[in-house]
């Protein structure tokens, strides 16, 4: 079970959906997984239904048979496989994936003349050169997500969480939260929808932390509340109100050690606001809950993988 932030029994987030690759998302995540693939068959093949390669369509028979596989070429965490999975079903429901390597896998040492084999396909070669592109699309960007996100987890050990932030490429937010979570990392919030960040241009609009808190409360009673707070002053005035998080947005550690010492446990703590592998350990104080990182998913550079076919079958 995959964790979300907050998560203030232990017990993680419920399953809301089935379907394996997505059973870790909630409900409109995984609808909007769902919408996201339909969007990128169409738009790499035309229609969603007549799936339209003038190239495959022109040189591959009907009913040719081969065997491929999707190869890792740089070191790195792997994710995506289970998304791959789906995708080829998508394509065919004779394609036959085996997965050589699990998402969340960290592979190290790389021979480029035998690269490893993470997934094995075997099925209609039509189907599987017409996957090809979004398969790989998908499983580079989410295994980039996932080795700088395992770069963080490692930094910041098993007492403080890594953060995911809303800081994603439109239609893409499923898989990067999908990816974080293969690697050790914990999803935020999903939207705008299912919790409540006061930032500062809410509090302008408010007139003051307290004013914008109390506004929340009496709309949305029930819901997580989170204040991003700039300063000593801000804190002071969240903390005072106990809301389930308050956010220390771009404070030096000097700060943070104050702020813990004003919150007292009263609420969670999450450090925010540009920390990188090189800073990240002078955050990682007692009192600190939670670290998020931007980066994880606005930065990740994608990881060299391939699809080969390797044999061509005969037809049974």
């Amino acid at each position: 079970m995959y964790y979300f932030w907050p998560d203030p029994d232990g017990k993680g987030s419920p399953t809301l959906t089935t379907k394996s690759q997505t059973a870790s998302l909630d409900k409109n995540l995984a609808a909007a997984y769902e919408e996201a693939l339909v969007l990128a068959i169409r738009e790499d093949l035309g229609s969603y239904e007549d799936r339209i390669d003038l190239t495959t369509d022109a040189i591959v028979e009907p009913g040719v048979l081969c065997k491929a596989h999707v190869l890792l070429k740089e070191p790195g965490v792997l994710a995506g496989s289970e998304v791959a999975r789906d995708v080829f079903s998508r394509f065919s429901n004779q394609i036959k994936v085996e997965i050589k390597e699990k998402d969340g896998t960290y592979i190290d040492a790389i021979d480029l003349k035998n690269p490893p084999r993470v997934i094995l396909l075997e099925g209609p070669a039509e189907a599987i050169l017409k996957a090809e592109r979004l398969v790989l699309n998908l499983m580079q960007r989410m295994s980039g997500v996932a080795t700088i996100t395992k770069k963080f987890v490692d930094k910041a050990g098993s007492r403080v969480k890594v953060l995911d932030t809303r800081k994603t490429t439109p239609c893409l937010r499923a898989f990067d939260r999908l990816a974080v979570q293969a690697a050790g990392g914990t999803n935020h919030r999903s939207g705008l929808y299912d919790q409540v960040l006061i930032k500062d241009n809410h509090i302008v609009m408010a007139g003051s932390i307290e004013k914008a808190i109390s506004l929340v409360r009496a709309k949305n009673p029930d819901v997580i509340i989170e204040v991003e707070t700039r300063t000593i002053e801000e804190v002071k005035e969240a903390a005072c109100l106990e809301p389930h998080i308050i956010m220390l947005d771009n404070m030096s550690p000097e700060m943070v050690k104050e702020a813990i010492g004003i919150v007292n446990g009263k609420s969670q703590i999450e450090i925010s606001g540009g920390i990188n592998l090189d800073t990240i350990g002078t955050y990682l104080l007692d009192g600190v809950d939670a670290i998020s990182v931007g980066a994880l998913t606005h930065s990740a550079p994608s990881l060299d993988i391939s699809l080969d076919i390797y044999e061509l079958l005969q037809p049974h």
